[in-house]
């Protein structure tokens, strides 16, 4: 709008058109024509500060205010409550404006107007600008770059602990973990923790191209780890990774892993850390410290954010707590078993050569042919000798060494007779010890198989 107020005064202090246009920025026609309409209408500087702008409009072109009256003034609170819904924009928003202002015999201002308008009241009244960012839209995620030294108290020795970030983009609360390391078990537990401490899970999760979550990612496929592509499955989300070499495809968690460096790593640079409980409980206490300082530019702060604008429009949590999972694969060898790192399993002997995927939680290890579940175990927590073994993962030959004891043996040499009784116990009572007769006893039980039990007896 034209500022006439502004042209008045510098009427009356003897300024020349062209240096009042200069200064307003308008045309000296329209100072020219100010003028004539001021004179006509008796109006000098000064003026009240009650004839605004808006009044001078009315009286110098009364026709115009009219035509202005008529337009249809957004609903600039219901259009913001809008935009946080799934697929809704302001083009979409502006077309049904547009239906209503008709509906009522109004005008609509024009597109542009009609955004300029929205951008203006959100600015004023400190609203979140949702044209980038939908609640419960999105969750980023990525590792800080510095480290917390973890002390060894006898030693003095220390190892890095790292700092796992996530941060809601509408809202930018942020959730942060230490870690003893960036493998594939830790990045997982993290993710389920970050969706456990906002209390509901985002539609999408846009991650960096670290190894733990992406094998490959390109203009034209993106390959994801198995393990993630699984909990991104079980919390029902979509993991769409940032481009390489493209920060700004996650700059607010580029953003908050700054603001975590220097909130919670920054901040604990003096302490000295003698376990991981400790390190935790200094990190849980300076996330609180950041999700709670108030905003620079608008009011409330992260905590307020999330609970106003964005906790409603998250997915809700699964029933149960996800349990991370580990995939890789391996080639069955001849002893048919398959390793955690730690202990050994069998899988079906008849698996042997073949390349099977080994799915590892924390209490369970399970192998798969071609999607297919065909063995699972129980998960020792601590290294053993043994291996774990099903006797119906043997070959028949295996199967029968198992029941190579003294028992079994007498059993079924009553079942044949008498006299091969009397054999068997002589060839388990013949030595210092039973075992030393159990290859006697074995061929006997080949001969029966051979001849029949009849002729043995």
């Amino acid at each position: 709008m034209v500022n006439y107020r502004e042209i008045l005064r510098l009427t009356s202090l003897g300024y020349s058109q062209r240096q009042i246009a200069s200064s307003v920025h308008c045309s000296r026609r329209t100072i020219s024509e100010v003028m004539t309409l001021a004179q006509a209408a008796d109006i000098q500087w000064p003026l009240s500060e009650e004839v605004t702008n808006e009044v001078l409009v009315a009286t110098f072109y009364p026709e115009r205010f009219a035509a202005t009256n008529l337009r249809k003034e957004p609903n600039y609170s219901y259009i913001h409550k809008e935009l946080a819904k799934p697929g809704v924009n302001l083009s979409l928003l502006w077309t049904e404006y547009c239906e209503q202002a008709h509906s009522a015999g109004q005008i609509p201002y024009m597109y542009t107007q009609f955004c300029e308008k929205y951008r203006h009241w959100a600015k004023l009244t400190k609203a979140t600008m949702r044209i980038k960012h939908k609640p419960g839209d999105a969750m980023q995620v990525d590792w800080a770059g510095n480290t917390i030294p973890l002390y060894d108290k006898y030693t003095g020795d220390y190892s890095d602990v790292y700092l796992f970030v996530s941060v809601l983009p509408c809202s930018c609360k942020a959730y942060a973990e230490p870690c003893e390391n960036m493998k594939g078990e830790c990045w997982l537990t993290c993710h389920s923790n970050a969706y456990t401490y906002f209390g509901g899970v985002p539609r999408l999760l846009i991650p960096d191209n670290l190894k733990a979550g992406v094998i490959k990612n390109t203009r034209y496929e993106t390959i994801l780890n198995r393990s993630y592509q699984e909990l991104a499955e079980y919390y029902g989300t979509a993991i769409v990774p940032a481009r390489v070499k493209r920060p700004q495809d996650k700059s607010l968690v580029e953003g908050s892993v700054k603001y975590a460096s220097t909130w919670i790593i920054a901040a604990l640079r003096n302490h000295r850390f003698f376990s991981m409980q400790e390190i935790r409980e200094a990190v849980a206490e300076k996330l609180e410290d950041l999700n709670s300082y108030p905003f620079k530019k608008r009011e409330g702060n992260r905590n307020s954010a999330y609970l106003e604008e964005e906790q409603a429009f998250m997915k809700p949590l699964p029933l149960t707590p996800y349990e991370p999972a580990v995939w890789s694969t391996a080639k069955v060898l001849s002893d048919y078993l398959i390793t955690d790192g730690k202990n050994k399993y069998s899988i079906p002997f008849d698996l042997i050569g073949e390349t099977v995927d080994i799915r590892l939680t924390r209490n369970t290890i399970e192998a798969f042919f071609h999607g297919s579940r065909v063995a699972s175990h129980p998960r020792r927590q601590c290294a053993e000798r043994d291996p774990v073994t099903i006797p119906e993962h043997m070959p028949a030959e295996h199967k029968k060494y198992l029941t190579y004891n003294a028992d079994e043996f007498r059993i079924w040499s009553k079942g044949i007779g008498d006299k091969t009784a009397t054999v068997v116990e002589h060839f388990l009572s013949g030595g210092f010890a039973p075992e030393q007769g159990y290859k006697s006893c074995a061929s006997l039980t080949k001969l029966a198989d051979r001849y029949g039990h009849d002729r043995v007896e």
